[in-house]
């Protein structure tokens, strides 16, 4: 009795078409860098969320200026670097006679929010490729289908034979394709929405940070 064609993995690969191929060791690589890129992020996310929480614990405890103090902050601290944009701008050398209190404080809070923005945009670094990974993948995948079938029937009316033996190997390789897009796309797409509400819980924090600190902030000297 013959034996049936083994469907695994890599005989469906070795199998299948130059351009089929190629699709899987695109969608492949793709799906590679997206865990990377997932694992970094999840990673990075979390240890800048503990460093905000010290930073909010020390600003809501803090009644002076001084008692915000961070010293230096580490780059992966974006917190930190706020805090320390806002200790750079209260210290800018302006005569109390030609500001006053709110325009301080306005001056203050703005510089930390345009170093929040810099830090957000390096968080967000690399999320776009998450986004068209999880819109595109389907459809790369499902181009490698459509090959692979329209070379499964070119291979049938060849051979001129429907039976399910020569018919399912060639149909097996190209929803592989498909199969192997959705793999790729799924972590993408849940990932980008986690990373993205995660970062959006963040500036609201950082939000109300610079709101605390920045009141501290702008109190005079010895005030």
């Amino acid at each position: 009795m013959e034996t049936p064609p083994t469907l695994s993995i890599v005989s469906l690969f070795m199998n299948a078409d130059i351009i089929v191929k190629g699709v899987l060791l695109l969608l492949l690589a793709a799906s590679v860098w997206s865990w990377t890129v997932i694992i970094d992020k999840l990673w990075r996310l979390g240890a800048v969320s503990r460093s905000a929480r010290a930073h909010e614990a020390r600003a809501a405890a803090a009644g002076s200026a001084e008692e915000l103090w961070v010293g230096r902050a580490e780059p992966q601290d974006p917190a930190g670097q706020v805090l320390i944009a806002g200790f750079q701008e209260s210290a800018a050398d302006i005569s109390p006679e030609t500001e006053s209190a709110g325009e301080r404080r306005e001056r203050v809070e703005r510089a930390m929010r345009l170093a929040l923005n810099s830090e957000m945009r390096s968080l967000e670094a690399r999320l776009p490729f998450l986004a068209t990974l999880g819109s595109a993948a389907p459809f790369i995948g499902l181009f490698g289908t459509v090959w692979g079938i329209m070379r499964s029937f070119a291979g049938i009316a060849a051979a001129q034979n429907t039976s399910l033996a020569v018919v399912a190997p060639g149909i097996a390789e190209a929803l592989f394709a498909t199969a192997m897009g959705l793999a790729a796309a799924i972590p993408a797409v849940v990932a980008y929405n986690k990373i993205t509400v995660d970062l959006g819980r963040f500036a609201g924090r950082m939000q109300g940070l610079i709101g605390r600190s920045g009141g501290l902030l702008s109190r005079p000297a010895g005030a």
